[in-house]
This record gives structure tokens, C-alpha cells and sequence, in this order.
């Protein structure tokens, strides 16, 4: 059974910095493109970051230079480091993992305001 657990978000002020982590668990971790998504309510979920298994990376618009994933295959886990954060980064964020199908978290709430 895949399993992936996401932690780390929490309430954060303009300007400061958050890690994000996503151990999964029941999956050969190494094989999957590993992503972080975040959602408004009201609104689509978007992409914020993605890492492929050769750790090639790519990244929203509003979160280049800002943010950045890695992953630990070692530990199966995916992080993602959020610096600079702005009010507008507030949301759930999800982390997710794809090979032939497509899991999800449960989310973390991230909330920046003053």
C-alpha cells in the first residue's frame, strides 16, 4: 500500500522559511517522479516543484529562486525548502508520487502572515 506522509508546514511569517517532508512508504521510492503541489480553496491545485528519479528539477513560476526540492532516496523522502515566503504561498501543500499511477498526501497546511 503507498503511503506518503507530509509534515513540516505550520504558521510562518513574510519573509521567513519553511522545510517541507514527504516520506513515502510501500513504493520502490528511487523509481518516481516525486512533486509538491499547493491549493487554495476556491482554486486548482498547481504545481509548485518536481523532481524526476535522474533528479532533474523543475519549478512553478511564482516559487523560482525561492524555493527549491530535493529528495533522499536513502530515507525515501521528498523535501521541499520554502525561503522568502510570501503571504500569497499560503496554502495546502501536497506532496505527490507518479510512476504508472498517481499518489497523493493528505497535505500540509502553510500559512505566512504577519
Amino acid at each position: 500500500q503507498v503511503q506518503l506522509v507530509e509534515s513540516g508546514g505550520g504558521l510562518v511569517q513574510p519573509g521567513g522559511s519553511l522545510r517541507l517532508s514527504c516520506v513515502a512508504s510501500g513504493i520502490t521510492f528511487s523509481d518516481y517522479h516525486m512533486a509538491w503541489y499547493r491549493q487554495v480553496p476556491g482554486q486548482q491545485r498547481e504545481l509548485v516543484a518536481s523532481i524526476s528519479k535522474g533528479m532533474n528539477t523543475n519549478y512553478g513560476d511564482s516559487v523560482k529562486g525561492r524555493f527549491t526540492i530535493s529528495r533522499d532516496n536513502t530515507e525515501n523522502t521528498v523535501y521541499l525548502q520554502m525561503n522568502s515566503l510570501k503571504p500569497e504561498d499560503t496554502a495546502v501543500y501536497y506532496c505527490n508520487a507518479r510512476y504508472i499511477s498517481s499518489t497523493w498526501g493528505r497535505g500540509t497546511q502553510v500559512t505566512v502572515s504577519s
